[in-house]
């Protein structure tokens, strides 16, 4: 027996005037609202003022942290208010959302989601990454999917550039990796149907993802980024639970191989998840030997500012070794992929990747 379920969302500037109904659904009459600094400041007047004229009570307010950390993970689970709400409001980018999805699974609550940013498709999975205190990957939890998400294009828009630049980078990932993953065929419904969605992902980034960067680079809530937003956010994320299930996992691949070895390379800067994982959508074409796509998508990331050198993310080819080394240790090279990864295959299309890149 499999049941799917899919988070319920809501788009717009004025998407909070639906929050009171949607808690009222879940019979709900307290809430605990969790997030980072910023998007707690960004978000929280709104949702203030949409519950102020009803019977919900927020019983706290929390940053949770700065990481999706064990250590932040409790702090949640033994708060009283966490214990006591009937829904967590998670507010902010993926690592937030993932510290309130993991601590959900233990206090049984229900989550809804706020995207402050949409860096990542966190706000609608039933997958969260945990990560150890020295910022390498733990691996993941697997939370139940949000109950529902509030997507403002306002509030993203206003938000630090950054983050839509390495959403939109994560975002290209979706499509290639889930194709590959499913490759063998003998799909059932479920993961045929994500691999049908997953087919959507990319399009929309090719189409929007430039305009949506700079609009949102000035501010504004356009619809560009309105749609990049809803592809980042509800498209990836639908697929990711479509193609995430127990007998299965087809949701992430080489990219996402590439990205969680390179968590555990000292090195200097920092960098954030979609913008590595950008440059793991090249090694996946090399990888498979899709020249054709590896030039697209290289364009499309030099066109973009992604990177599409190890340079640009602190690395080189002496890193490769160990990359292949923690590769090990990933969920994506035990289970993404339609036939055993190698080493010298994972090397060789590390090198290929870079190399192309150099030549742009």
């Amino acid at each position: 027996m499999r049941t799917i379920g899919m988070s319920d969302y809501t788009v717009g500037e004025d998407c909070f005037d639906e929050l009171p109904g949607a808690l009222a659904e879940y019979g709900a009459a307290k809430v605990a609202i969790i997030g980072g600094k910023r998007a707690l400041a960004a978000a929280l007047p709104s949702i203030e003022a949409a519950l102020e004229d009803t019977d919900v009570e927020i019983l706290e307010t929390r940053v949770y942290g700065t990481n999706s950390t064990r250590a932040n993970i409790a702090k949640l689970v033994n708060s009283p208010a966490c214990r006591e709400a009937d829904v967590l409001i998670a507010c902010g980018g993926g690592k937030a959302l993932d510290t309130v999805k993991t601590a959900a699974i233990e206090l049984k609550k229900i989550v809804f989601t706020v995207p402050t940013i949409c860096s990542n498709c966190s706000a609608a999975t039933a997958i969260a990454v945990v990560y150890n205190d020295d910022g390498s990957l733990e691996g993941y939890s697997y939370p139940n999917r949000p109950a529902h998400i509030f997507i403002n294009p306002k509030i993203i828009a206003e938000a630090p550039a950054e983050y839509f630049w390495a959403g939109v980078g994560d975002a290209l990932s979706k499509q290639p990796e889930v194709e590959y993953a499913t490759s063998a065929g003998n799909l059932e419904h479920t993961a045929g149907l994500g691999l049908a969605l997953a087919h959507t992902c990319s399009e929309p980034l090719f189409t929007y993802g430039v305009q949506g960067l700079e609009d949102v680079r000035q501010n504004l809530s356009t619809e560009a980024v309105k749609q990049i937003a809803l592809d980042i956010v509800v498209n990836t994320g639908y697929v990711s639970n479509l193609t995430n299930q127990n007998d299965y996992y087809y949701n992430s691949s080489v990219a996402h191989a590439f990205y969680n070895a390179t968590c555990s390379i000292p090195r200097e800067g920092t960098y954030l998840h979609g913008e590595v994982v950008s440059l793991g959508v090249l090694v996946l074409f090399a990888y498979t030997g899709d020249t054709e796509n590896l030039e697209r998508y290289a364009a499309f990331n030099k066109e973009m500012g992604l990177p599409v050198t190890l340079e640009q993310v602190g690395l080189s080819e002496s890193d490769i070794p160990a990359l292949c080394e923690y590769a090990h240790a990933t969920n994506e090279w035990k289970q993404g992929n339609p036939e055993p990864f190698t080493d010298e295959k994972f090397a060789a299309a590390i090198k290929a990747a870079d190399a192309y890149g150099h030549t742009l």
